[in-house]
């Protein structure tokens, strides 16, 4: 094997832990923005639902009762946004209502006002870990 294509094989297998360790901060980064439009547009009766709206980052836990899915470990390449606590367990119902409350959506409107944004930033982030990952 020539040494071009020696350097070539330690770059590409350097790859994935750049992209990896790259991706964190532009996901945590993205994920803290949409968490401060959701708690810009939550409701504020008491303001516990907006001061439940937590971002956790790779490898934590979500609080338990949280909205979507209950307690989770976010995966390493992932980080969750979720809304409500074992004190706040009515997030859910805010955002699509119910027959005595009209829906009061907070969550997947800051969602899909940051998605583009946030996947841009991410593999922006990724095309220059690979770009800059040196043999």
């Amino acid at each position: 094997m020539s040494a071009q294509s020696e350097r070539l094989k330690r770059r590409l297998q350097a790859i994935p832990r750049a992209a990896v360790a790259a991706v964190t901060p532009a996901l945590i980064k993205a994920a803290n923005e949409m968490a401060d439009t959701m708690r810009q547009l939550a409701p504020e009766d008491t303001g516990a639902l907006r001061d439940s709206i937590a971002v956790t980052p790779p490898g934590q836990s979500t609080p338990p009762y949280s909205q979507p899915g209950g307690s989770a470990v976010a995966p390493s390449n992932a980080v969750l946004i979720t809304a409500g606590n074992t004190e706040v367990r009515y997030p859910h119902l805010v955002e699509h209502g119910t027959a005595e409350a009209p829906a009061q959506p907070f969550f997947w409107p800051a969602f899909r006002l940051h998605r583009k944004k946030a996947a841009s930033g991410i593999k922006r982030a990724v095309a220059k870990a690979v770009r800059s990952t040196k043999t």
